[in-house]
């Protein structure tokens, strides 16, 4: 949205018509789509992503590793971030669809 108002800010185009006109189209894709993600789930698997299981049980699937172009070590970067030490204490690790991982570990599950 800031790209699209830029040059009316910075006065390289000095029309107002044409940067509402920018701005209102983008606002008016994004609650179509919002609608769209709502009223039909598939729509909705398809614009937002869906969470993919990067480990499972301590095992580490490289196929979607390698799919989703994340490293072992940006893995490991993650995992300690998240205060995990050792992959066999990892239960689940997720992919988020927001780009975030998730981790579950056989510590938390026993606790609940």
């Amino acid at each position: 949205m800031g790209d699209l108002v830029q040059q009316g800010i910075t006065m390289e185009d000095r029309s107002l018509l044409g940067n509402l006109l920018a701005a209102f189209t983008m606002v008016l894709l994004a609650a179509i789509l919002a609608y769209a993600n709502m009223r039909w789930p598939k729509i909705g698997k398809l614009t937002q992503g869906r969470p993919i299981v990067l480990i499972h049980d301590g095992s580490i699937d490289r196929k979607a590793l390698h799919a989703e172009r994340i490293g072992l070590d940006e893995l490991s970067m993650l995992a300690r971030l998240a205060g995990i030490e050792d992959y066999n204490s990892i239960r689940l690790a997720i992919l988020e669809a927001n780009g975030k991982v998730s981790f579950f570990t056989h510590e938390a599950q026993s606790q609940q």
